[in-house]
């Protein structure tokens, strides 16, 4: 079976880690063998599902769904490791002052090693990564482009040997659909929209990149918009609230339509009022 690869990224605070968790439990319970990937050096799943420490090794955390948190320089030493071979020489290499200087400042070099991993299952380099899907809670916007701009840009700077093929060869995985789906979160509010949007046209314009668009936490109501009017003529708190979510209504409308002017595909995720993790992102997941 060929690997997918799902980036989800959007501006922070818009709920994109529990969109990416809720579309790896959709996969995982379709049959399929997902692999959660966190970013950085700290876990917002560990806290979030109450779990013992997530590290760099994946672990299982419901049937078919396990996590793992990446960070560049870990990513860089397992390649290191596996390439190497002996233990003792690539620890001399990473516990070399020098070289850690080098990779602390080395430009695009760490999420060179984090997309490196990533891609390393359809581009067959690398450790070995047994997993049919993995969906990446990615960096917030800027970061984000940035992380995609580190193979380019190793590629150009590096026009020969292993380097430069192996950063051409995981720029060309990142821009496969049929490999890799990229999903942008939002919320329906004007700042985030926007973002978004840019993002979006982005992506095109410099990575041919079609992104999808997850407007997060819409109101939905069974109620009519003739009764909201007629619950707003009452001089009580039921009426202000009327008001107050007609406005909230119409705004997420608004917001809507702009965005669908510039997205090719978008889905809406409802404002769940859930306090349990588990069924906050099951539902998350069915609307997916």
């Amino acid at each position: 079976m060929k690997q997918e690869i799902h980036f989800v990224t959007g501006k922070g605070g818009v709920g994109k880690s529990v969109v990416a968790a809720a579309l790896a439990l959709k996969k995982s319970r379709e049959g399929k063998k997902v692999l959660l990937v966190e970013l950085g050096d700290q876990s917002f799943y560990k806290d979030f599902f109450d779990l013992p420490d997530i590290g760099f090794k994946p672990t299982e955390i419901k049937k078919n769904l396990s996590v793992a948190l990446w960070t560049g320089e870990a990513c860089l030493q397992e390649y290191a490791r596996h390439l190497i071979k002996v233990e003792s020489l690539a620890k001399l290499f990473f516990e070399n002052a020098v070289m850690r200087a080098f990779i602390n400042v080395a430009p695009g070099l760490p999420e060179l090693a984090i997309l490196g991993k990533v891609t390393s299952g359809p581009r067959q380099h690398g450790p070995p990564l047994p997993f049919d899907v993995l969906v990446v809670d990615a960096f917030a916007t800027g970061h984000f482009i940035a992380l995609l701009e580190a193979p380019k840009g190793m590629a150009q700077a590096v026009q020969f040997g292993p380097m430069g093929e192996q950063s051409r060869s995981i720029d060309a995985c990142l821009r496969n659909s049929d490999l890799s789906k990229y999903h942008i979160v939002t919320l329906p509010e004007e700042l985030p929209v926007k973002e978004a949007t840019e993002l979006l046209q982005r992506l095109k314009a410099e990575f041919s990149i079609e992104a999808s668009l997850i407007v997060n936490k819409m109101v939905q109501t069974s109620i009519s918009e003739a009764e909201l009017k007629n619950t707003q003529n009452e001089n009580s708190d039921l009426g202000k609230f009327a008001e107050y979510l007609e406005h909230q209504i119409t705004h997420q409308k608004e917001m809507w339509n702009k965005a669908q002017a510039k997205a090719a595909a978008m889905k809406a995720v409802p404002l769940f009022f859930e306090t349990d993790p588990w069924t906050l992102v099951e539902k998350v997941g069915d609307t997916l």
